[in-house]
């Protein structure tokens, strides 16, 4: 099992949404020092004070995570300023909610870097004193979107495909060469933070509560689970996307679980979760 007591926490796009409730829940679970990377300086520094006031040490840096340098450099900074990563959350994410044909180069582009390159560049910036000293855990938020596409979503969608494959591949490796490092792949539906606002729950498949997702989470990681899949309807897509043919599964996604047109009235907030 996995233990937060003393250790030390680096949560990306821990000042809002899930990021924040997984930020708050980690310093509960007995972390040492947290440590927030965010663009939103206002929403990091309400976060702080309120840490403060609770005898939490919370340590906020502001990121841009579509830009490699500032990830590298500010990676240095942590382990020079606080000392090496315990457990790293790979949370931030952004998501463009429009066809394909709709988005700019600059939307797919800022997706690509925020929701792929930013996870990789921000394990590989601590990967490697976790596996010197044979302790570490990465959990990477990916989505269920991964798991099937989706109508005006689809870079975020590729995207998230991305982060699954690369997180189950990286596990892998992790085992392999026996480095003791757990990583934890995260497949939500739809979260109510307001990232999807504007978003029709599918059939059977409601909004899931932060709270009770980050509690999800949090137990994903002391048990050392390898994939944490909710809610229930979730778990059952990549079995019937295997025993279905493709036309049936669009079928019974499309029409009667109206997974397909649940982003038709996305409006968002366009922004770091």
């Amino acid at each position: 099992m996995s233990s937060f007591r003393n250790k030390n926490i680096l949560v990306t796009g821990g000042a809002n949404g899930i990021g924040r409730l997984l930020s708050l829940k980690s310093l509960r679970e007995g972390a040492k020092n947290l440590v927030v990377w965010d663009v939103d300086e206002e929403s990091m520094q309400a976060l702080a004070d309120e840490c403060k006031k609770e005898g939490w040490i919370c340590h906020t840096y502001k990121v841009d995570l579509s830009d490699a340098s500032e990830i590298e450099k500010t990676a240095t900074l942590v382990k020079e300023e606080i000392g090496d990563i315990d457990i790293l959350f790979n949370n931030a994410g952004i998501v463009v909610g429009k066809a394909f044909l709709n988005q700019s180069s600059e939307d797919i582009q800022k997706t690509i870097s925020v929701n792929i390159e930013a996870v990789m560049l921000t394990a590989r910036a601590f990967l490697q004193e976790m596996v010197d000293r044979r302790s570490g855990h990465i959990i990477n938020i990916s989505s269920a979107s991964s798991l099937m596409g989706n109508p005006n979503m689809s870079v975020y969608a590729a995207s998230k495909w991305a982060v699954t494959g690369w997180s189950e591949s990286l596990r892998l490796e992790m085992e392999q060469t026996k480095s003791n490092v757990k990583i934890t792949t995260v497949q939500p539906s739809y979260i109510d933070t307001g990232m999807f606002e504007g978003v029709r729950a599918p059939l059977f498949t409601p909004f899931l509560d932060p709270d009770e997702i980050t509690e999800k989470i949090i137990n994903a990681v002391k048990n050392n689970k390898i994939i944490l899949r909710e809610p229930f309807m979730v778990k059952l897509t990549p079995f019937l996307k295997g025993v279905l043919p493709t036309r049936v599964f669009d079928l019974l996604a499309g029409k009667f679980f109206r997974v397909y047109s649940s982003m038709d009235r996305f409006t968002g907030r366009n922004r770091n979760e």
